[in-house]
Formats: structure tokens, C-alpha cells, sequence
């Protein structure tokens, strides 16, 4: 481990996806594929700036998310792929002055660290060892082939049937010692049926020059590859089963873990109970004792304790404090804060705004880049103006205020502490402390006025 790198293989065109996104940028959850891979390598004590992934087709958009992700981490390029013996060859630049090489493929989210730390620690036994795995239908993977004291590795295309009928496989990663590697990787050739260079042929020649070769086999639920769509859901549906698992094991009560979706990088507290068909994305967080409704769908949102998500509410960038309550059916978003026991209830929309202890805002209103204080009740059909065009303008309303119906707030805007407005008041200036504000028209009825419009249906039932 002291002098040991990564190469991550993700430079394949994934035509079998059929997708212009690349492969390794292809979603299992809320990740890519690649997210899982790097990660892994970290969590098995590799530094980042000893990783490195290789791209290809589609390398631009695969640089782009690892630079913003994962920054320490080298883009190395393969500008023509023609096969993984000349990857591994482009690298070398990369690898050559370290003692191992560790190479992974970029489509195995699976793969547990402890499997990878094993292949790791087996960088100092052999002069290449590689992983495989027993395949129930083992289809085109390089087949296994095992000497007394060697391992080799036939590709699909240039196997015979008998070989064909193996079922231990390669799962294309490897450990080398780099001065093994160093002494034939110039020897690799293309003579094969697909004329490409392939990394598996290096255990043959280290095999006739007398170096040592071994494998080790994993289980086939860690490294199952993703090449096509259906490959990937299959990848996904593991993926979500085993992260439900960790939480449950945790004391989380998932009452329908088939309808149940929860990101890699969520952390629920114990006694959370979520109900069937729900979301929960990125760094989404949730105390102890919460309950998250059926429907619900939340995504970075910081949740305390003991808060109560209805049902079908959509909660993103935002944080709940413990007690809030908020849904049915609310839009709650862009770093909106309900501090301790707040509500927001039905067909509500929040946006950037801070509701306040004990505030309620309980249907049919928006409130946007508005700050309430404590103990505000919010009308229904009351909202927030807060653009003109040009500038989102903020509403500030105090403490104990008490907002009519349909108010309308035209910010900016403020409303001072135990203040009350009007139902169906425009709200144009700011309204004092302890006042009541009334911003409508006075009432005025025109009676006759629709016998002279002809609003009123003079027919009887016979006529129709």
C-alpha cells in the first residue's frame, strides 16, 4: 500500500447502452458508476492523488464530473481504443514508478472494499493476480483457465467450445508488480480475432517467463458489470436492497423496502419510519423518530427529529427542524429553513424562505424569499410577490402576526410584530407593529346589472 496506484478503466464507448451518455456516468441511484468505483478505492486507503482514470469516448463529460467531484483524482487519456492491453499501456507514465498497480474496471459499483483491499494486499504475493468470479451464465466474459501453479485468461472470441464451458470468468481487475508488468508490456499483441491488445495476455507471457500468476475468486453479486440498460436496473435494484439493508439493520423501519428509494449517501437516524414510495437523494439527513409520508421525495434535505413528512411533499435544499410538520402535497425548496414545530401543509410552496418557530403556513400559499417570525399564521391564498421582473425582493413578517386569506404581499414588504392583515388585502407599504393592515377596495354592489348584461338564464326546463 505504501507505493501502490489505481488505474480505473473508462474508456469503453458503452455502445451497448445506447445512450450518448457516457457509461460510466450512467446513474445506479443517485451516482454514477464511476462515483462507486473511486470511492471504493478511497475507502480502501488509497489517496486520491495515486488514482487515476482512464477515459475515452465521451472524455470530456467523464473529466468535467471528476474534476468537480473528485478533484486530487487523475484524467488520464486514451485517445484510440484498441483494447485494455493498450489502455493499461497508455497509462504508463502514470504507474511506472510506483512498486503495484492496481487495475479496476469502471463499471463495477458492487465491488465491496473489502474485496478491493484483498486484491490490494495481494499486490506483494504474485506478479499479477486477478479477480474472478463463478457465473451462472458466464456469456462473453475471458474464461479462466487455471495451471498448477498459474492462471491464464482466454477471451470469449478466441476460446474453444470446451473452454467455452467454463464458468469461472475474469472480472477485469488486477494486481501487478510494476517491474513484472514493465518487462512485457511492450510484448502484448493484437493477434487475436478482434485485433486489439489485450491486458489478459499479460499473465501468459509473465506465465512463459516464469513469474507468478494467481487468482482469487469473489462472489458474482460484487462483480456484476454494467454493458446495458437492463444490466444497469439489475445493478440499481441490488444497489437500493443493500442500502436499505445497512439502515434497517440500523434501526430504521422501512415499511415497504420494493418501493423504498434511498441514495448512497443519505444518513437516517434510528425510529425513522418511511412509508412506501418514497425518495430520499444526495445528502439527505434525518433525525431520530421522524416519519417520511408516502409520496415524499427528498433530496439534500436536512431533517431533525421527530419531524413529520405527511405525504407527497417534495423537500430540496432545505432543512426541517425537529417537530416541523410539512404536506400533504407540498413544494418546499432552494434553502428554505422551518425552524422548531413550523408547518407547512397543503399545496404550499416554499422558496429561500425561513419560516419560524411555531409558524404555520397551512394551504394553498406561496411564500418566497420570506422570512416569518414566531407563531405566524398564514392565511389561505396568501402570497408573496417577489418578483418584478428583474430582482427577487424579500417579505419580512414578525413575530405573532396573523395574515388574512388571499393577502397579497407586494415585496419588498414587511409587517411589524403582532400585526394582522386583512383577507384579500394587497399589501403595497409596510404595516406597523400591532396594526391592522387593509389593502382592498371598498365594496360596491350595482344592482340590476346583470339584467341589463344578460348574465342571468331566462329559459325554463321545458325550453331546453
Amino acid at each position: 500500500m505504501d507505493n501502490l496506484c489505481v488505474l480505473i478503466m473508462a474508456a469503453g464507448k458503452g455502445t451497448r447502452m445506447k445512450s450518448a451518455i457516457p457509461k460510466v456516468l450512467q446513474p445506479v441511484l443517485d451516482r454514477p458508476i464511476i462515483d462507486y468505483v473511486i470511492r471504493n478505492a478511497q475507502s480502501a486507503g488509497v489517496s486520491p492523488d495515486r488514482i487515476a482514470v482512464l477515459v475515452g469516448s465521451g472524455g470530456e463529460e467523464v473529466e468535467a464530473h471528476i474534476t468537480d467531484n473528485f478533484p486530487h483524482v487523475q484524467i488520464l487519456w486514451q485517445h484510440e481504443q484498441l483494447g485494455t492491453g493498450h489502455a493499461v499501456k497508455s497509462a504508463r507514465d502514470f504507474w511506472k514508478d510506483y512498486d503495484s498497480l492496481v487495475v479496476l474496471n469502471g463499471d463495477l459499483p458492487l465491488m465491496k472494499t473489502d474485496s478491493l483491499r484483498k486484491l490490494i494486499a495481494s499486490a506483494g504475493e504474485n506478479d499479477c493476480t486477478v479477480i474472478t468470479f463463478e457465473a451462472e451464465n458466464p456469456g462473453a466474459y475471458g474464461r479462466i483457465i487455471r495451471g498448477e501453479n498459474s492462471v491464464s485468461i482466454i477471451e470469449y472470441k478466441d476460446a474453444s467450445p470446451e473452454q467455452r464451458e467454463i464458468h469461472e470468468v475474469n472480472a477485469g481487475c488486477y494486481a501487478f508488480k510494476v517491474q513484472s508488468l514493465l518487462t512485457i508490456i511492450d510484448s502484448i499483441t493484437n493477434d487475436n480475432a478482434q485485433h486489439e491488445y489485450y491486458i489478459t495476455d499479460a499473465l501468459a507471457l509473465m506465465n512463459e517467463a516464469g513469474m507468478t500468476t494467481g487468482a482469487f475468486i469473489m462472489p458474482e453479486s460484487e462483480m456484476q458489470g454494467v454493458n446495458t440498460q437492463a444490466e444497469l436496473a439489475r445493478v440499481s435494484r441490488e444497489m437500493r436492497r443493500e442500502i436499505l439493508d445497512r439502515w434497517m439493520n440500523e434501526g430504521v423501519r422501512v415499511a415497504d423496502p420494493e418501493t423504498v428509494y434511498v441514495g448512497a449517501d443519505v444518513s437516517i437516524a434510528p425510529d425513522t419510519v418511511i412509508m412506501p414510495n418514497v425518495q430520499i437523494w444526495g445528502k439527505s439527513r434525518i433525525g431520530r423518530g421522524s416519519i417520511i409520508g408516502s409520496g415524499s421525495i427528498l433530496t439534500n434535505a436536512e431533517i431533525g427529529g421527530n419531524v413529520h413528512v405527511i405525504a407527497y411533499a417534495v423537500i430540496e435544499n432545505s432543512t426541517l427542524h425537529d417537530n416541523a410538520k410539512a404536506g400533504p402535497f407540498c413544494y418546499i425548496r432552494d434553502n428554505t429553513v422551518l425552524e422548531a414545530g413550523a408547518f407547512a401543509g397543503k399545496f404550499v410552496e416554499l422558496k429561500n424562505s425561513r419560516i419560524g418557530e411555531g409558524s404555520k403556513v397551512p394551504h394553498l400559499s406561496y411564500m418566497g424569499d420570506a422570512t416569518l417570525g414566531h407563531n405566524v399564521n398564514i392565511g389561505a391564498g396568501s402570497i408573496t410577490c417577489n418578483y418584478d421582473g428583474v430582482h427577487k425582493n424579500k417579505t419580512v413578517i414578525g413575530d405573532n402576526c396573523f395574515i388574512g386569506s388571499s393577502t397579497m404581499f407586494v415585496a419588498p414588504a414587511e409587517v411589524g410584530d403582532n400585526a394582522t392583515t386583512a383577507a384579500g388585502s394587497v399589501i403595497t407599504q409596510r404595516v406597523p407593529e400591532n396594526s391592522l393592515g387593509v389593502g382592498r377596495a371598498r365594496q360596491k354592489n350595482i344592482e340590476g346589472w346583470s339584467l341589463r348584461n344578460h348574465h342571468h338564464n331566462t329559459t325554463t326546463e321545458g325550453e331546453k
